[in-house]
């Protein structure tokens, strides 16, 4: 017989992709997707139950299903216009409860779970790639990596458990996509890029259809453990600028989350504390699991994904004229929100006006 698939938080971008490939997966019979608001786009063949996993109601579920692999889609951050508060209540909660109902299932055989490589933090004393054995130099203190890394030790209680249970977690890096809609692929539509005085940070991706791919792979798979996820290689928030056509604007990191808080506000893009740490460090994680006891390296490097991402929005090299024009525009706003900017006379800084090619 082949497997019974559910898939929580089947109303985002990610969980309804992975769904519609389960349904063309000769080896799943069944795929039943949860969440608490119908997803937006049809699920084909799969069945759709609108539960919140926060509820016991959810053990029900897995228990009348007769369900044997669980893929935990719900560890999300909190987007713009949504509270730290009850993101981080379906996050944890969610998750302890979903684990509970998980744990009394005698049906269950594979638990997938969607992390993130935010579970290393970002610091100045990281090293130069995180392997999976590898903890936080500074470990993050609140926000949506704090919350993976609660999920995480809960996911380790559970194997323990329940050692007949295959249990795979993905950390997987920022999504990126022509089709994806995130804090960073906003920050890179901006007409000029804030970046934080003195740093450069290390950028890494992964491109979306490469990450449906492993999660299709560990819930048809056999595969146990934790995998970082990521595309080769890194860019660095400079070399994506350039890539992108866009100006960066170096200013103080307070200053920078100041713009991000402002942004938030008119709902243009959203900057948490814990992104702008990421734009100040950067992070970069090792993916020698990934492919040697995985089975996979991704399709598409750090640097093709951002490039196919910005190859859909018919983005182009930078132009002295576009910088220029992207300046004045930057000092603009930043004259709104700071008293950075002293006086309407200041010069462009030099790095702005510098070759185009640099």
């Amino acid at each position: 017989m082949g497997r019974t698939v559910l898939v929580t938080g089947v109303s985002r971008h990610v969980g309804s992709r992975l769904v519609h490939r389960l349904n063309d997966e000769p080896g799943v019979d069944r795929v039943i997707g949860i969440d608490v608001v119908p997803p937006r786009s049809d699920l084909g063949r799969a069945e759709f139950v609108r539960a919140d996993i926060r509820n016991p109601i959810i053990a029900k579920v897995i228990g009348a299903a007769e369900v044997d692999t669980v893929v935990h889609l719900s560890v999300n951050s909190a987007g713009p216009g949504s509270g730290g508060a009850s993101a981080k209540e379906l996050n944890v909660i969610g998750t302890m409860q979903l684990l509970a109902a998980c744990q009394k299932a005698p049906s269950l055989r594979r638990l997938i779970v969607k992390s993130t490589t935010t579970v290393y933090g970002a610091s100045a004393k990281d090293p130069a790639l995180f392997t999976e054995a590898m903890e936080p130099v500074v470990p993050p203190r609140a926000g949506f990596a704090k919350d993976a890394i609660e999920v995480e030790t809960y996911v380790r209680g559970f194997a323990r458990r329940r050692a007949d249970v295959g249990v795979c977690v993905l950390r997987f890096a920022n999504f990126i996509a022509p089709d994806v809609d995130s804090p960073f692929t906003r920050l890179f539509t901006l007409p000029v890029i804030p970046t934080v005085l003195g740093h450069d940070a290390r950028l890494q991706f992964v491109h979306f259809e490469d990450a449906l791919e492993v999660l299709r792979r560990a819930v048809v798979g056999d595969h146990h453990g934790v995998f970082n996820v990521a595309g080769e290689g890194v860019l660095l928030l400079s070399q994506a600028a350039r890539r992108a056509g866009r100006p960066t604007l170096p200013v103080p990191g307070p200053t920078v989350s100041t713009l991000g808080g402002l942004a938030r506000r008119i709902g243009a893009f959203h900057l948490s504390g814990e992104i702008v740490q990421y734009l100040t460090h950067g992070r970069a994680v090792d993916t020698t699991r990934l492919s040697r006891v995985f089975g996979y390296v991704p399709r598409m490097s750090t640097a093709e994904a951002f490039d196919d991402f910005l190859a859909a929005r018919g983005r182009g090299p930078i132009t002295p004229d576009r910088v220029g024009a992207a300046a004045d525009r930057a000092f603009d706003l930043v004259r709104s929100v700071t008293r950075f900017v002293p006086s309407p006379r200041l010069a462009v800084p030099a790095g702005l006006r510098g070759n185009a090619d640099d």
